[in-house]
């Protein structure tokens, strides 16, 4: 069925001031808006995130949280910094930064693009070819070029020199380009004198870990897991949740070996990190 009010043409005449302009119509809009959140590659699970749909209760790591995703969504393009939420598992961190990206595709016409970390380093490995990278390329140039994108789950990945070279390509050439993105971690964001192989600059590196804090504005919280909610819970029974379960935890993953943390990132940070390409299963 054709628009009422554009007839299907996808522009409506307005007349301001006595003078006639074409605009573009608000179907238009939609359709444009609906075609870029199908490309935005965000899973079935979360496409009905929404900002105004996260279930909050006393928690001021999660309420602030939320606000700063508010004023992003409503500021850009005009940000000087992308995001990083950083907590345990199931505390909304993946909720806010879809809801984040939708916004801003459906206000802005913003070009986004959603990857959970694993699955892209999993896209990338399979494109290996011995003979050229062109297909490597064409995964990586859409992450690199995306006007905000949203890497899920950062550091989740094994730790290894080929998937810290592959992330720091993408993490430095946004970073040079000013793109914002949106980041999410399980790995919390510990002082050097830690030394704990869990530790987020553990887990991605050090220099990555320099160009997040000057590209992201950090939103650390601790929180009840939502997964955890009973079917038709709410605020009372998450802040129950939370209090039965105070501190973060993080499941351990491989760390590449039994060095200490600061010897294994002296030694991935020795030299500058050129990327290799093809070399996808070291």
């Amino acid at each position: 069925m054709s628009c009422t009010i554009c007839g299907g043409t996808g522009w409506n005449v307005v007349e301001t001031d006595g003078t006639r302009r074409a605009e573009r119509c608000s179907c238009w809009r939609e359709s444009m808006a609906a075609t870029l959140i199908a490309d935005a590659r965000i899973p079935p699970r979360y496409q009905k995130c929404d900002l105004d749909n996260i279930v909050l209760y006393p928690n001021e790591g999660l309420k602030k949280a939320v606000t700063l995703a508010r004023r992003f969504a409503d500021a850009y393009p005009v940000v000087e910094r992308g995001l990083f939420l950083d907590g345990p598992p199931g505390v909304g961190k993946t909720h806010i930064a879809v809801a984040i990206l939708k916004h801003v595709i459906r206000t802005r016409g913003a070009r986004g693009l959603f990857y959970d970390t694993r699955e892209l380093l999993r896209v990338i490995r399979s494109t290996f070819n011995p003979v050229t990278k062109t297909a490597e390329m064409d995964i990586l140039r859409p992450v690199m070029e995306a006007d905000l994108l949203v890497l899920d789950d950062l550091g989740a990945e094994k730790p290894s020199e080929w998937v810290e070279e592959t992330m720091n390509l993408v993490v430095n050439t946004r970073y040079n380009e000013r793109r914002p993105t949106i980041f999410t971690s399980n790995y919390e964001d510990l002082p050097d004198e830690a030394g704990d192989p869990q530790s987020l600059k553990a887990r991605v590196g050090f220099r990555i870990h320099s160009r997040l804090h000057e590209m992201c504005e950090f939103l650390e919280y601790d929180g009840a897991d939502y997964r955890h909610l009973p079917p038709n819970g709410g605020m009372d029974d998450l802040l129950g949740l939370w209090q039965r379960h105070p501190k973060r935890t993080v499941p351990p993953l491989p760390s590449r070996g039994r060095t200490p943390v600061k010897a294994q990132l002296r030694d991935r940070d020795a030299g500058e990190l050129k990327w290799q390409g093809g070399k996808a299963g070291s």
